[in-house]
């Protein structure tokens, strides 16, 4: 199981995906997949959302996929039995990562405030979700977060496109980004799964330019 920090480095972009229909899972992660983007967020804000879990991690060679918007610890308990090999929450709850650390996950608690950093830290993190990014005040929030917190890393999310990645990356607490921009409205559906290769593409270009 990686750390919370080598997970970060390892991931170039985190895509973050919402997906209706099971079908499109194996396809759509084979796609960021051979665009260089191999660790996935699947979000619990679908019915369908622990079979894909289920689906591309048993399909999808070298996907390293988890679950996001875990809310609880029974949501937390479904997505581990689904095999998800990491969690991601919206919000910092100690109740809830008391209980995934206990169960052994790796997970990346978001943050958006000095308050909610220094809960994370003495529960023994040091790298977390800042989310929502750019109405948290985006890249000066995370400038300001050096000073006082100069060994915590981020994975901002919300709001970052590729217009904006390379401002995020070029930061020295930020390792990786989450989006949702890689799979835009419409192209799942339509499965222009190529388009979306060409976006994964496009965003690794981005993050190794900026290593």
């Amino acid at each position: 199981m990686r750390s919370s920090k080598e997970l970060m480095e390892y991931a170039a972009v985190i895509p973050v995906l919402t997906i209706e229909d099971v079908k499109d899972a194996i396809p759509l992660a084979q796609a960021l997949v051979d665009g260089g983007l191999n660790v996935l967020e699947i979000t619990l804000r679908t019915e369908v959302a622990l079979d894909v879990i289920r689906q591309i991690r048993e399909n999808v060679v070298g996907a390293v996929v988890g679950a996001g918007t875990v809310l609880n610890p029974n949501q937390a308990d479904q997505v581990i039995d689904a095999g998800a090999e990491f969690i991601v929450t919206p919000g910092l709850s100690q109740n809830l990562l008391s209980h995934i650390q206990e169960k052994g996950m790796t997970v990346l608690p978001g943050v958006s405030t000095a308050s909610e950093i220094m809960q994370g830290l003495e529960a023994g993190l040091d790298c977390f979700k800042f989310f929502p990014a750019e109405i948290s005040g985006g890249i000066p929030a995370l400038k300001s977060f050096l000073g006082p917190f100069s060994h915590v890393k981020f994975c901002p999310t919300g709001g970052i496109k590729e217009a904006n990645l390379a401002k995020y990356l070029n930061l020295s607490n930020v390792l990786t980004v989450g989006g949702t921009w890689l799979v835009p409205s419409g192209l799942e559906g339509a499965e222009k799964w190529d388009e979306i290769t060409r976006l994964a593409k496009s965003a690794c270009a981005i993050a190794h330019a900026n290593n």
